[in-house]
């Protein structure tokens, strides 16, 4: 198939039964928690790993500034996570950008933290009424520059303002196809 691997095969059509995942749970007014995370991650990962089951070793990023936690604290980590949602004080693109960026600081999985933030990302977007958002390649670096001034800086900004340009640009090609 066009020089693709299965995994990436399994990634593209487990991506689509994520999204519509995702956009099911929206039509039902459900708010982000860790049932439909673990959900999330189970559908991007099928046929690839068991997924939706937390890491139960050390992890390392290649490139990056920080340290995941270790299992023991990034149970905990998650536990807060979900219940600080509801109460966080940021507007709906700041939440958006603070669930991606809280949870791959935790990497609670031993594969597909990347995959699974942007999927939550986008839930929070979608569930306030935005449109979802994708990282083009071409703005990778600056994507992993921006979670790493929130991993190693707690500096939110950069990457709050990188997913409003996104939401800004699906708005205006939405627009333009109006």
């Amino acid at each position: 198939m066009g020089g693709k691997t299965l995994r990436e095969i399994y990634e593209v059509t487990n991506h689509e039964k994520a999204f519509q995942y995702v956009k099911q749970c929206i039509a039902k007014d459900k708010l982000l928690n860790e049932k439909i995370m673990k959900d999330i991650h189970a559908l991007l990962m099928e046929n690839i790993l068991i997924g939706g089951v937390y890491r139960n070793v050390e992890v390392r990023i290649s490139g990056a500034g920080f340290r995941p936690p270790a299992p023991s604290e990034m149970y905990q980590q998650i536990k807060y996570f979900f219940a600080d949602l509801p109460y966080k004080d940021l507007n709906a693109i700041e939440l958006s950008a603070w669930t991606h960026a809280e949870f791959v600081k935790m990497h609670p999985f031993i594969d597909g933290n990347g995959r699974t933030s942007r999927m939550l990302m986008n839930y929070q977007l979608m569930i306030n009424g935005f449109l979802p958002v994708s990282i083009a390649k071409e703005n990778r670096l600056e994507y992993f520059n921006t979670l790493e001034a929130y991993a190693v800086h707690g500096n939110l900004k950069p990457f709050s303002e990188m997913i409003a340009e996104l939401e800004e640009t699906q708005l205006d090609e939405y627009l333009s196809i109006i």
